[in-house]
């Protein structure tokens, strides 16, 4: 109602005579949507002691009375100083006559990172003294008045960029590391593509923004989840390794388009890439087919993308989950470079060499091999060696030579090889993946190759009842130059073949989802949905090394929170409560108390 009173009111401006005007012309009309798009860029002096960003004045803003704030990021003999803040650097010229003796004395004295105000004008450097590196380079700013807002102490590493600092020292003071260039970039950047994923889902597709909660119960399958004691002898929560069973619940509930940024956690161990706690990009539609969400989630890729980027060329390629393991090794292929795996087993089918004839005789045997064009170039003999050995220590039917393509990539461009281009992202979907995989501990028994809500292919529905082994489902993954950054699926909406997967198949408790099962009795929608992972999707995007470069207080490879030293101990009284008690290994002792009273730093 809001909008059409405001575009009747629109019309009604747009007819009206105005003064001696006849009709407002369209040029008046695009000038106003141009000013209502003025006020919509950020106003970042507003309501803040400073006048202007460090990083903003230029030779425009010369004669400018000005006040900045920021940090002394350098000084040079006691004449000038660079003053910083997350907009950038600027020159700032200390007073040398005896009349401002107490703004020198301020701005010389104070310890580098130390906090300052400064109130002066913006003039012109000296002839010969521009910077063309820097943006604020052609002005300097003449101080009149500083004051110290607080001192630094003797840092535990320089703030700049280039100095090599290890990543345990990095955590254990990252509200250090975050004033480096690198992190602010990669954190706004972040933030950028957030508002822009927002302003897709909800302003220009109509999707809902809704919180689900933290504390949730156990859920059968998937990843390990972390348990939280309850006031109630015995129970406990889980929190939630992503909000699966409520985004379903909400298309039941007719919300018809949920979106969330999403807090996950994964009791997962010693991960070297992955998070206890991360973020992911939470979707799911009513009404809905695969090909529905895979055209959302390139139109969402392409409108948030990064300006600094070449554009995203939509629709992304598709391939099997077969395709993928037969022609590169893996369901996450990295498809910015060839080397694909090819079957060479008929040219070897009248071979006399032995270990060939026995690989050929085996179930399924096969002979493959994979071309590294111009590699007699690029590979020495000690290489040779190397990826023997490679194959010799990961040996396992068909994602050896996946592997195998990795490592041999990893050679060839350590000796000069430009195979990876670190600008190209290479998007691919893999889809048909099997719905059930062999468990690695009873083969004999199957668990969801993805979840158990997963709607099995349309195509393959009748194989359930008779070789479900066999049955492809409707999942599908989202790969970025090797590295999965989403995966979700079509779901089961019929209560009855929900209960046939998890009982019957997956042998699974399903008192544990009764009310997931009940709420889809009462009438619940097709639906679908997916999960973009957020830290991985930004660690691509900005090049960075891990994804705890883009988050911003990660856990370390261990789990560790090497700032605030958490996981910590906590006291049997405050465990009383929660009917709980921690049972001690009784070799363990000294670790205990060495838990209790010291931290230990990882590398």
């Amino acid at each position: 109602m809001y909008f059409l009173s405001w575009l009747s009111q629109l019309c009604r401006g747009l007819s009206r005579p105005i003064g001696r005007t006849a009709q407002p012309t369209w040029g008046s009309f695009s000038r106003s949507l141009a000013l209502s798009s003025q006020r919509r860029i950020p106003e970042f002096n507003s309501f803040v002691a400073r006048t202007n960003t460090c990083g903003e004045l230029r030779s425009s803003h010369l004669g400018q009375e000005v006040t900045l704030c920021g940090w002394i990021q350098y000084r040079r003999q006691n004449i000038f100083l660079v003053l910083r803040d997350c907009h950038g650097l600027v020159q700032v010229v200390i007073p040398q006559d005896e009349t401002a003796a107490s703004v020198k004395k301020i701005l010389c004295e104070a310890p580098l990172e130390s906090v300052v105000q400064v109130s002066g004008t913006v003039i012109s450097r000296p002839p010969g003294q521009e910077n063309a590196k820097m943006p604020t380079g052609e002005i300097e700013i003449k101080v009149k008045t500083a004051e110290l807002l607080n001192s630094c102490k003797k840092l535990p590493f320089e703030i700049k960029d280039f100095v090599k600092k290890t990543e345990a020292l990095r955590l254990q003071y990252r509200y250090l590391d975050l004033r480096s260039f690198q992190m602010q970039y990669n954190l706004r950047l972040r933030s950028q593509v957030v508002m822009k994923m927002r302003e897709y889902l909800c302003n220009l597709h109509g999707f809902v923004d809704i919180e689900t909660p933290t504390l949730f119960k156990r859920t059968p399958g998937g990843a390990k989840e972390f348990l939280v004691p309850s006031r109630e002898p015995g129970k406990f929560y889980s929190l939630p390794q992503s909000p699966q069973q409520f985004k379903q619940l909400l298309m039941v509930g007719g919300l018809d388009r949920y979106f969330q940024v999403a807090r996950c956690y994964r009791d997962e161990g010693s991960r070297p890439d992955r998070q206890p706690e991360f973020t992911q990009i939470d979707i799911e539609m009513s009404f809905v087919d695969q090909t529905g969400i895979q055209s959302l989630i390139e139109g969402l890729l392409q409108y948030s993308w990064p300006s600094d980027k070449d554009p995203l060329v939509v629709p992304f390629p598709s391939m099997t989950f077969a395709e993928a393991l037969a022609t590169y090794g893996t369901d996450k292929p990295d498809t910015r470079f060839g080397m694909k795996i090819v079957d060479i087993s008929n040219v070897f089918k009248h071979t006399e060499v032995r270990f060939l004839q026995d690989a050929l005789s085996k179930p399924q045997g096969a002979v493959k091999a994979m071309c590294v064009r111009e590699g007699a170039n690029y590979l020495k003999k000690k290489d040779i060696e190397s990826i023997r050995k490679f194959a010799a220590d990961h040996f396992k039917e068909c994602s050896l030579l996946g592997k195998l393509r990795l490592a041999c990539a990893d050679i060839l461009e350590m000796n000069g090889m430009v195979l990876r281009d670190p600008a190209l992202f290479s998007f691919l979907w893999v889809v048909d993946f099997p719905l059930f995989l062999p468990k690695e501990d009873n083969p004999l028994e199957l668990e969801s190759a993805h979840h158990p809500f997963t709607a099995p292919h349309p195509g393959d529905i009748h194989l359930l009842y008779t070789e479900p082994e066999k049955v492809r489902s409707q999942h599908y993954d989202l790969v970025l130059n090797g590295s999965e950054i989403g995966g979700g699926s079509i779901r089961i909406h019929d209560a009855e073949l929900q209960h046939y997967i998890l009982a019957t198949l997956l042998k699974e408790d399903v008192k544990l989802l009764s009310h997931l099962l009940q709420a889809l009795d009462y009438g619940a929608p097709p639906h679908g949905g997916i999960a973009l992972g957020l830290d991985r999707l930004m660690c691509l995007i900005t090049g960075a090394a891990s994804i705890r470069d883009v988050i911003a207080f990660p856990k370390s490879f261990r789990g560790h929170d090497l700032m605030s030293n958490a996981p910590d101990s906590v006291s049997s009284q405050e465990l009383k409560p929660y009917h709980i008690q921690v049972s001690w290994p009784a070799d363990s002792e000294a670790e205990r108390s060495s838990l209790n009273h010291s931290h230990h730093p990882e590398s």
